[in-house]
């Protein structure tokens, strides 16, 4: 009797395995373990095997990484991967005391689910939803404030996470407004996200969104930044010859604003488990061939609900570890982005250009004025 109940977990544990593992169906998965034979020239691979390594890493490290990377980030406090160069000392660097990781991406990408996977990874909060997901495209299941997440649940977290409002397609022009805006003024708790476009918003709606924008609550400066992708999405829309949503994204995620350190925004493809396993891969690589990236450097799928709704459990350590592991590279992204503080030299230069920049405005302004009176008079000689 144990030994059937034993072959009856080993045979669970096998099944669970494989769809945790769902890229090893893929054709020319075979290719891939024979390079686990022999050190392979990286160079000389193709984009797919490329991929097919890199999950295979995650699957490989995460049974035992998971927790160790989870302490980590625990333990973390704002600047701890900050590293010394320019002779500059740690205290005379501009350190925020948290640091701010900014979802953004467009409506029903899984921004707000991937908060609520964090908080089950991270957090350890089990299945309690934390974030309001979106259900279709109506208005009153869509982020409309800028929400702040302490996603480890501790309060001496170093750092948070922002759900922001989805983008619309159709709308890049007011999209990259409003980024620029978010990410060179800074974020808070309960912010509004009102748009020309909310034209079925009551006043009383509007009035309610600003009562609960407070300026008690702390402004963040943008640190590091994640952009959502609904890759079954992208795929299909693609398929169906509609290239609209794959350019968009292309100008969101190339968008000035975003890059921090020199370094691209992170890519979190979500919802690819309502793609076949030839499809998931090679929407993969198409997208990361349309935005012009390495399709395993900063790039991760992670299946925040399961087919029945539910957040993916821990029991799937293979999603786990690459979101665990895309927070901690953002950390360490951001510590790296740091700026010294500006000292009284640097305040004087900022002021004493501002006092020119003002009366160069002013001067100009008058130059106009005077060169109109002076057309005026000349004029009426003439008359």
């Amino acid at each position: 009797m144990t030994s059937q109940l034993s072959s009856l977990d080993e045979d669970e544990y096998e099944f669970s395995r494989m769809v945790h593992c769902w890229w090893r169906s893929a054709s020319k998965f075979d290719e891939c373990v024979k390079l686990k034979l022999d050190i392979p020239n990286v160079s000389s691979l193709t984009s797919r095997l490329k991929v097919l390594r890199e999950l295979e890493r995650l699957a490989l490290v995460a049974p035992e990484g998971l927790n160790e990377l989870r302490h980590k980030l625990l333990m973390y406090r704002s600047g701890d991967f900050w590293v010394p160069i320019g002779g500059i000392s740690k205290e005379a660097m501009d350190i925020p005391p948290t640091i701010t990781i900014l979802l953004v991406g467009f409506t029903g990408s899984g921004k707000s689910s991937l908060v609520n996977l964090m908080y089950s990874v991270l957090g350890r909060s089990g299945l309690i939803p934390f974030a309001q997901t979106s259900l279709g495209s109506s208005s009153d299941c869509t982020t409309m404030l800028m929400e702040e997440h302490n996603v480890l649940r501790s309060m001496q977290s170093g750092f948070c996470v922002y759900d922001s409002r989805g983008f619309g397609y159709n709308q890049m022009g007011e999209n990259l407004e409003e980024l620029s805006s978010w990410m060179t003024d800074g974020i808070h708790h309960n912010q509004p996200c009102l748009r020309s476009g909310d034209d079925a918003l009551t006043k009383d709606d509007i009035e309610n969104l600003t009562l609960n924008s407070s300026s008690k609550f702390v402004k963040r400066r943008v640190n590091c930044a994640m952009v959502v992708v609904n890759i079954a999405e992208i795929y299909k829309a693609s398929k169906a010859g509609d290239f609209k949503p794959l350019e968009a994204i292309r100008e969101l995620f190339c968008c000035p604003v975003l890059r921090k350190s020199n370094e691209n925004p992170f890519l979190i493809l979500t919802h690819g488990d309502m793609l076949s396993t030839e499809e998931r891969i090679e929407g993969r690589l198409k997208l990361c061939e349309w935005l012009g990236v390495s399709e395993t450097t900063g790039v991760y799928d992670i299946v925040c609900l399961t087919e029945y709704g539910y957040l993916a459990e821990e029991s799937d350590p293979v999603t786990a570890y690459a979101l665990s592991e895309a927070v901690y590279r953002s950390l360490l992204i951001s510590d790296r982005g740091h700026f010294p503080k500006k000292n009284l030299w640097d305040w004087a230069a900022l002021i004493l250009s501002c006092l020119m920049c003002f009366f160069a405005v002013l001067f100009s302004f008058l130059a106009n004025i005077c060169s109109k009176l002076g057309q005026r008079d000349k004029h009426k000689l003439k008359l």
